[in-house]
């Protein structure tokens, strides 16, 4: 069942929503971690260079995405970079050692290794800042940013679930090649991509096994929720009891993109289109919104 898009595309400082002429089916493509506009005045304060910076941005998944209006389902993807404020993090999760006036804070492994929603560090554990921030800089970022972003995803989602009886949340990330190779097991093969619905309880068996199937059709290696069973956005959104189905992506970055130069790949255009394969895919009519019903 097809339905016209009920509102516009949109573009604030926060994300940029386009969504397809008609929707044909209840598939939502996000991608919270691909954010590039760097605010001058962060850079000032940051003791790092922007391509240190960039290390935990997932560089170009947006792009990867991008088919995604053009096959029939909405794309949200942010325009504000993860190392600025973490979209798949929890507005509470502020973290005492970059963030002034913060009292301690029962454990966290995210805020501990100082990944909480305003980040301490980028990859490899090395330090976005000198000091600390007020309080005040991180409640501005929130409202400036994370509520929008996640105001507009929780009313897609809603929209969504209200036009089809459902919704399948695809959060489109990007993996270090490094971590693949870190939780390797002995003898057997590296996966090119995770899903993480948090062990089943994001979304249903069968929209899984679906967006395994669209993946693995397209000569991907897939795995499940190790080592990245989903964040924060799995965990809030993801409710299959009452027809919401989220599912983590994880892409290792070294089947497109040079790592040390965030560059592209000469390859990267055809990656791009075999992603969107899998898009056409999991957008057939017979696809994954029969797994969800």
């Amino acid at each position: 069942m097809e339905r016209p898009a009920r509102l516009p595309d949109l573009q604030t400082e926060a994300y940029r929503l386009r969504r397809p002429d008609r929707a044909a089916g209840p598939m939502i493509f996000a991608s919270p971690h691909s954010g590039r506009d760097y605010p001058e005045a962060f850079l000032r304060q940051a003791v790092l260079d922007r391509a240190a910076i960039r290390s935990s941005e997932d560089a170009f998944v947006d792009q990867l995405f991008g088919c995604a209006p053009a096959l029939g389902a909405a794309l949200l993807t942010a325009r504000v970079p993860r190392a600025y404020i973490d979209l798949n993090r929890a507005a509470d999760e502020l973290d005492p050692g970059v963030i002034d006036g913060i009292q301690r804070v029962p454990h966290n492994p995210r805020i501990a290794s100082g990944l909480g929603v305003i980040p301490r560090v980028v990859a490899g554990g090395r330090a976005i800042y000198r000091g600390k921030l007020t309080l005040a800089e991180a409640e501005q970022r929130l409202s400036r940013y994370w509520q929008p972003y996640h105001q507009a995803l929780a009313a897609l989602i809603e929209e969504t679930r209200s036009d089809f009886g459902q919704a399948v949340l695809i959060d489109c990330h990007s993996m270090p090649h490094e971590a693949i190779e870190a939780h390797a097991r002995p003898g057997q093969p590296r996966p090119d991509v995770v899903l993480g619905d948090r062990y089943g309880v994001a979304a249903g068996r069968e929209v899984m096994d679906r967006i395994e199937a669209a993946f693995a059709s397209a000569g991907l290696r897939v795995g499940r929720n190790a080592p990245f069973a989903g964040a924060y956005v799995t965990q809030a959104y993801g409710r299959p009891a009452r027809g919401v189905h989220v599912v983590q992506v994880e892409i290792d970055r070294a089947l497109y993109m040079d790592e040390a130069r965030i560059e592209p790949l000469p390859g990267f255009q055809a990656f791009r289109a075999l992603i969107a394969g899998v898009v056409a895919d999991l957008l057939r009519p017979e696809g994954i919104a029969l797994a969800a019903e």
